[in-house]
């Protein structure tokens, strides 16, 4: 979902409707393969488990993606702010 939600920022004289086709795209092969995974997943963790693991492979995903293609910095506050999800991931887990 990081490249169909974030990759057209690169492209800003690209008209809105063929990025938001391209977007839909990108994204419904994403789903394809997020469904299956959740329905499997499940078997082993709760839905809330599922989540809390999505979103913290998203922010890996997305901070790497950040720096390499968008060449955006990270800065000290998106490293504490990633620490305190990375915190509240453990909690989830805790049991």
């Amino acid at each position: 979902m990081t490249l169909a939600w974030y990759g057209h920022l690169k492209f800003k004289s690209a008209p809105l409707l063929i990025v938001i086709v391209v977007s839909w795209g990108i994204a419904f092969i994403e789903y394809c393969l997020a469904v299956p995974a959740n329905r499997i997943g499940h078997a082993v963790y709760s839905a809330a488990q599922l989540k809390t693991m999505q979103e913290i492979i998203t922010l890996a995903v997305f901070a790497v993606f950040s720096v390499l293609y968008l060449k955006e910095p990270l800065t000290l506050n998106h490293a504490v702010g990633f620490t305190l999800i990375a915190a509240g991931a453990w909690f989830v887990f805790r049991g």
